[in-house]
């Protein structure tokens, strides 16, 4: 194991690294997947026919606002050697707009809406800081094995608090407390379990970047960026192929709950079982994948992942049963893990060491633009043809197929020399 580390990296490091994916992944599992998902569409907008669309809306507003100040905080980030700084800022400010979900109450649609965007604007910024120590911690041979850790860890962490959501709820049903009653309590939960996990990776992650002065216009180094992109050419269709495929998973993460409780009729309980041993299925993915994409290639790894989402959607659209969409379900859970942490540790292997925040900062450009792109079709379709979310889960299998046309214009020998080198070796 201490050989898939980068030099003077300890392991003690690399673990307080995974507790970050082990610590915010218990805000998308409750508050995006599983839990305040549902409980919006249901309680807070009473179960309106725009409801999804307005949450699909919401996180799509979320996205964007990451999406255009994702290169500009990397760059400055860089620039100070301030990445744990700003990774600390965007933790707090997660944490408490989560807890501050708690007042969302039935018809409080405004409020909710709010909060939603700004702790998830905070969350998907953290996400891209923490990935960008991803090269100075992994050997650049292990950034696959080493990323998979990183995600198995996270999944494991939605685990952990969607277990704690889960007994405080049957215990509140016991207690006949409704959903407006004890959703509202699993924010708090949520919230709590975020900032204490979260805490060894401020402890004891390093940061090993320099301030480089001669650089601290991060508008500079953003229009700086954006033209070096274009050198790596691989790099650059790879992001672009993102894009695609990331659309597909966003929009299953954000709808999951959404379709299990609409289209299959999962009460609230079925639908947080499911996505727990779906968390299980997607660690299992993302920390055994981890080694099969260092053994087989990044490119061939992400393929098979791809074509197990075109299964995925398959099984999802023609599903009667729930017993079926079990199985759909789980098979998500296992491309879920496995595609996320090999699309990571890719950006990282093709981008060049000494701009690594800025180029996740990229990465994260392109996982947010899905993010937009992805649940906000499946949000109006679902509005067009009157809550038809069977016909929403089957225009999303449109950007796995897309995503896997994409992926076979990268050459990642090619793409890796150029990072290096730091000059163009291939045609743009």
């Amino acid at each position: 194991m201490a050989r898939a580390l980068a030099s003077q990296v300890a392991l003690r490091e690399v673990w307080a690294w995974s507790m970050y994916d082990f610590a915010n992944s218990a805000y998308t599992t409750v508050v995006i997947t599983a839990v305040f998902s549902a409980y919006f569409v249901s309680v807070v907008c009473g179960g309106a026919s725009w409801a999804t669309f307005a949450w699909t809306a919401a996180l799509s507003l979320s996205y964007a606002a990451i999406l255009f100040t994702g290169p500009l905080l990397g760059a400055w980030a860089d620039a100070h050697a301030a990445k744990k700084r700003l990774l600390l800022l965007t933790t707090v400010g997660c944490v408490a707009f989560t807890a501050l979900l708690f007042y969302a109450a039935p018809g409080a649609v405004a409020l909710a809406l709010v909060l939603l965007v700004v702790s998830n604007f905070f969350y998907g910024t953290g996400e891209n800081v923490i990935a960008a120590f991803l090269p100075e911690l992994a050997d650049s041979e292990a950034m696959g094995r080493v990323s998979g850790w990183g995600w198995a860890f996270g999944y494991f962490g939605g685990i952990v608090a969607l277990g704690l959501s889960l007994a405080y709820i049957q215990l509140a049903q016991k207690a006949g407390q409704s959903a407006q009653h004890f959703v509202p309590v699993t924010m708090l939960i949520t919230a709590a379990f975020f900032a204490v996990a979260a805490a060894p990776t401020f402890l004891f992650l390093r940061e090993r970047a320099r301030p480089q002065r001669e650089r601290e216009n991060p508008w500079h180094r953003v229009r700086e960026t954006l033209e070096r992109a274009r050198r790596y050419g691989d790099l650059r269709r790879f992001l672009v192929c993102i894009l695609f495929y990331q659309a597909g998973i966003q929009t299953v993460i954000a709808l999951a709950a959404i379709y299990a409780e609409q289209a299959m009729k999962f009460t609230t309980e079925q639908t947080i079982l499911l996505i727990l041993v779906v968390n299980v299925t997607a660690a299992v993915g993302a920390f055994a994948f981890g080694y099969v994409q260092d053994r087989i290639g990044h490119v061939r790894a992400i393929g098979f992942t791809l074509v197990g989402w075109l299964v995925m959607i398959a099984l999802a659209y023609f599903s009667t049963s729930k017993e079926w969409f079990w199985v759909a379900a789980n098979l998500a859970g296992l491309c879920m893990g496995s595609s996320q942490a090999a699309g990571r540790a890719l950006v990282g292997y093709l981008s060049p060491p000494e701009r690594l925040a800025e180029f996740f900062g990229l990465w994260g450009l392109a996982t947010k633009a899905a993010s937009i792109v992805g649940p906000l079709t499946y949000g109006a379709v679902t509005w067009i043809f009157a809550g038809n979310h069977r016909l929403a889960i089957l225009a999303t299998g449109a950007f796995f197929l897309v995503g896997l046309a994409l992926l076979k214009s990268v050459d990642v020998r090619r793409g890796r020399a150029a990072a290096l080198r730091g000059e163009e070796l291939a045609g743009a």
